[in-house]
């Protein structure tokens, strides 16, 4: 897998790839807080109009580093750098985009809820395992996606952990362009070019009519992660943990 720069400045769209700093298709602590400054210097630059978040060549993002839910005392530092990160992306003002390319798990998915549209390439998979580590759905998608995939379709997802295709994806909207005729990269490019040649005040404003109250989203990811954070102390859901460590192993 070939380890693409941290992010490309080009036409007023900063692409940002979404993996830990040593190359890994995970989000660690380090990368939380590293997503989050690019982003909200992304969100002040007047230089900026898009922002895509992609994934390493064949893989989005494969989720949160194990390592660190099962180190209590990396915990607290990992919960700030969870949650100043997932802040970022409930209030980022301007357009953003996922472009994915193979699996989206865990956190590598959620982050997607947040994207305002979402292109994938065919190969592409989503799952969120949550329940089945014991744990909960994190950045606020126990609101985004009921509202993106109605009720039953997102208790479907998170609560069975059923694996979407990004056919599937595309027709439960999570997914909102499927590449089919170019690369999702290209393809994604091509939006962030439309989008960067509108009116940037404009479109600002119309996300943020669209999106509706950030505050109501900020509150439950507070809730998530303190509900996330419980479990995270719970020696049975540790030892789950553990264990699904050793056979990713």
């Amino acid at each position: 897998m070939d380890f693409r720069p941290e992010s490309e400045f080009h036409n007023h769209t900063l692409t940002i790839t979404v993996a830990s700093r040593d190359g890994r298709p995970f989000l660690d602590g380090p990368a939380y807080r590293a997503l989050a400054a690019e982003l909200r210097d992304a969100a002040a630059d007047e230089e900026t109009k898009v922002v895509i978040l992609r994934g390493l060549s064949g893989c989005f993002c494969l989720g949160g580093d194990f390592s660190e839910f099962l180190d209590k005392t990396r915990h607290r530092d990992l919960i700030a750098a969870v949650t100043d990160m997932f802040r970022i992306l409930a209030t980022f003002p301007k357009p953003l985009l996922g472009c994915v390319d193979g699996d989206a798990v865990g956190v590598g998915c959620t982050i997607l809820f947040h994207c305002d549209l979402v292109v994938a390439s065919p190969k592409s998979t989503f799952r969120v395992p949550f329940v089945d580590f014991g744990l909960v759905p994190d950045a606020a998608t126990s609101i985004l996606a009921p509202e993106k995939l109605g009720y039953t379709d997102a208790f479907r997802f998170f609560c069975l952990g059923e694996t979407l295709s990004a056919e599937e994806a595309h027709g439960l909207k999570l997914v909102s362009h499927l590449a089919t005729e170019v690369d999702a990269e290209q393809q994604a490019l091509a939006l962030a070019r439309t989008l960067a040649k509108k009116p940037a005040k404009a479109l600002v404003q119309t996300k943020g009519l669209l999106r509706g109250d950030e505050h109501v989203l900020c509150d439950r990811i507070d809730r998530e992660i303190s509900l996330f954070h419980n479990a995270l102390q719970d020696e049975v859901t540790l030892k789950r943990l553990a264990r699904i460590a050793r056979m990713a192993a």
